[in-house]
């Protein structure tokens, strides 16, 4: 690789400037003796080498005098794939530079963990052939249940395991607590059958086999099987279908179609439908028992949850990407806990497509933080700048697919694309693949979705050019959707800020030469001066600093820029700003809204009949739409910047009415739309005639005195 040493040192910080960098090629072999003088000093290590990883460690624990690394951590960064190799290694100096600055960070705040245990229950759901052959593989390990499905195929003559037959009728569950009940209508009770085979040599029509079922479909009724079996009983053909529930620690499921068919199924759930997944999923099933845990990868604040209020649904974004199915409403349950939602860390798999789409930042992800990702990205830009590059883009991937797919594109550059596992060899006359540009630097994430609209502005205002985030096809398609409707409204902002060029782009590429291709961009227009602000915990306060300094910097910025909205706007917008339209003739200034508000955008004037509106505040639930019960609210998304911005923080009017003045005592009380309205529906009603009536008119306290001062003309109604 192409480096300079002494100039990487320099741009690493004025610590470095005085002396010059020893550049190793050969640290894992030849060399090694310098890696083990570095240990040795004890102080913090920083291999850029990730290939060798297991070799370094090694290294660390032979060398004498050397921490081990529970003392010391030595970290790794890939600098070959990601910098080294490519057409333009030789311009990359700023972005290794900035690679290893990232790399030195310091680690993120331990996060509570979600703990699973597994005493290896194992059920084989499937045709009889493939759940014995299944069970063969995990017996020794595991404690194996057979459920058949259907008939067909043989059955062990040796009674070793537990066998049942039926359909499924309910799975659910997680590693080391899946429920499933299934229900049996065959006559033959697999738990009373000896496997005489008597039965099967009695059967005229062949209709049972040696997988001891009897297929309803060719039986005749001759009964022949009943008879052979008298002793054992186990074939009864007047027995009600029996249902069986059973709690078990893991599940192999061998139908045609997954009983649980979730892009992200529960872990411990595995589907194997022909024998490499079969085999795929014995290996890791038979590691599957004992105590395991993982991160717990969200964080969730009800008081900020725009989901529901007083049992009507608002924001439901959360609830629909999640292809977990760990996050449900708590909208209609009964308890402390009505209303918001519930998320299931259980199921959780981290993806943290719910925190990208919450409006409110209700739903954080916490693994690692946003501070800490912000805190990242911004050392990133900083030095990259520093060291002079320019028009820095950030890739965004995952940690699995997408860190392969960039490795493949590095090595495919560094020999031209020939003998590279998993891209084909280049075709006479096709241009060669060039790798990443230097202007791009790759930053990995444990999913691709954990990463949204907060970020990505953030990272512009901190100097970068653009962010691109890589999917690769494992990401469940609502992912997909959720990253580019998030992406559409960041790219409308800036647009709208002035901003010339494609800023925040989602780059689909399942293969080198594809992810090559995309990475040809042309830089977009950035800030003349980065933000020195710090990402906060707080979704909304990081969207509101980066607005603000995007705002300062901005070439020329529109009043208002209007943002994309979904489908339904009911049901929310995929904005995070916006106002709120009113109809006037409809709005009877019950305040109902105000009361649905989770935001704190709506309120009202203790003084006057005003509604009030923030719109700062407003994360565009809808709430306020479905609570209204005249129908006279609408969601408006959109950025609005009038007066630099300052007019959308304070309260504004939306509506106002004269009050309605108690007829004794001239207090103010009510709305005079609202007194009327009362008044005109009630004025043909026997128990609202006269006095009674006439007390409507009044003030609380004056409808008090009016019946004690006139208590002939009490009614029952106005007690």
């Amino acid at each position: 690789m192409p480096i300079d040493g002494p100039a990487l040192q320099k741009a690493l910080g004025p610590a470095g400037s005085d002396g010059l960098a020893t550049v190793h090629s050969l640290l894992c072999r030849r060399e090694a003796g310098a890696f083990q003088r570095a240990a040795k000093a004890g102080d913090a290590l920083l291999v850029a080498c990730t290939q060798e990883r297991r070799l370094f460690l090694e290294l660390n624990e032979a060398t004498e005098g050397a921490p081990g690394v529970q003392e010391r951590p030595i970290r790794f960064v890939n600098l070959r794939e990601t910098a080294g190799w490519g057409a333009e290694a030789g311009a990359a100096m700023p972005k290794l530079a900035a690679l290893i600055a990232a790399a030195q960070l310091p680690d993120a705040d331990p996060v509570p963990t979600v703990t699973y245990r597994s005493a290896g229950r194992c059920l084989v759901i499937g045709a009889a052939d493939v759940a014995q052959r299944a069970a063969t593989m995990l017996a020794d390990q595991l404690d194996v249940v057979l459920l058949l499905t259907r008939p067909g195929g043989t059955l062990a003559q040796a009674r070793e395991l537990q066998v049942s037959a039926g359909r499924v009728t309910r799975i659910e569950g997680w590693l080391g607590a899946f429920d499933v009940t299934w229900e049996s209508a065959n006559p033959i009770d697999l738990d009373l059958c000896t496997r005489c085979n008597a039965c099967v040599a009695a059967c005229p029509e062949g209709a049972i086999d040696f997988s001891y079922q009897v297929d309803l479909t060719r039986c005749k009724g001759h009964r022949d099987c009943v008879r052979v079996c008298d002793a054992a009983g186990a074939i009864d053909f007047q027995r009600a279908p029996l249902a069986t529930s059973e709690r078990v620690d893991l599940v192999l499921d061998l139908s045609d179609a997954p009983l649980i068919a979730w892009h992200q199924p529960p872990q411990g759930y595995f589907h194997a439908r022909d024998d490499a997944a079969l085999i795929e999923a014995v290996l890791k099933l038979r590691e599957l028992v004992g105590e395991f845990e993982k991160p717990k990868f969200f964080q969730y604040r009800p008081k900020l949850c725009a989901h529901s209020r007083n049992e009507r649904e608002g924001c439901t974004a959360c609830i629909d990407v999640c292809s977990a199915h760990a996050v449900r409403s708590l909208a209609t349950e009964d308890g402390p806990e009505k209303g918001g939602i519930a998320v299931n860390p259980n199921l959780c798999v981290g993806c943290g497509a719910c925190t990208t789409v919450c409006p409110s930042g209700a739903l954080g992800y916490a693994t690692p933080g946003p501070a800490h990702q912000g805190r990242r990205l911004r050392t990133l830009l900083q030095t990259h700048r520093a060291a002079g590059g320019l028009d820095a883009a950030l890739l965004l991937h995952s940690q699995g697919e997408g860190s392969q797919l960039i490795d493949a594109l590095g090595r495919a550059a560094r020999t031209g694309g020939k003998a590279v596992p998993g891209l084909a060899p280049r075709a006479s006359g096709a241009p060669a693949l060039r790798g990443l540009p230097a202007r791009v630097m790759p930053v990995d994430l444990w999913h691709t979705a954990s990463v949204g609209l907060d970020l990505w502005l953030a990272a512009i205002a901190h100097g970068a050019s653009q962010v691109w985030v890589l999917m690769t096809g494992e990401e469940a398609p609502e992912y997909r959707a959720a990253v580019a409707a998030q992406m559409a409204v960041g790219q409308a902002i800036l647009a709208g800020l002035g901003y010339g060029g494609t800023h925040l782009r989602l780059i689909e590429a399942r293969d080198a030469a594809a992810l090559d291709a995309a990475l040809r961009a042309e830089p977009a227009q950035g800030v003349a001066q980065p933000a020195a602000f710090a990402v906060q915990a707080d979704k909304r306060a990081t969207l509101e600093l980066a607005v603000e300094h995007l705002l300062a910097q901005a070439p020329r910025a529109a009043e208002v820029i209007t943002l994309p909205n979904v489908t339904n706007p009911l049901r929310g917008s995929a904005a995070p700003f916006g106002s709120l339209a009113i109809d006037t003739a409809k709005c009877t200034l019950c305040l109902s809204c105000v009361g649905a508000c989770p935001a704190s955008a709506l309120g009202d004037n203790p003084e006057r009949p005003q509604l009030r509106f923030t719109e700062k505040n407003c994360v565009q639930c809808g709430l306020c739409v479905l609570t209204c019960p005249e129908g006279a609210l609408a969601l408006e998304p959109r950025l609005w910047l009038q007066d630099a911005g300052k007019a959308r923080k304070q309260p504004r009017v939306l509506h106002e009415v004269p009050p309605w003045q108690c007829i004794k005592c001239g207090k103010p009380f009510g709305t005079v739309k609202a007194i009327e309205g009362m008044l005109s529906k009630l004025a043909g009603h026997s128990m609202f005639q006269g006095a009674a009536l006439e007390r409507l008119k009044m003030c609380a306290d004056c409808r008090v005195i009016d019946l004690h001062t006139n208590p002939d003309e009490v009614r029952i109604t106005d007690l």
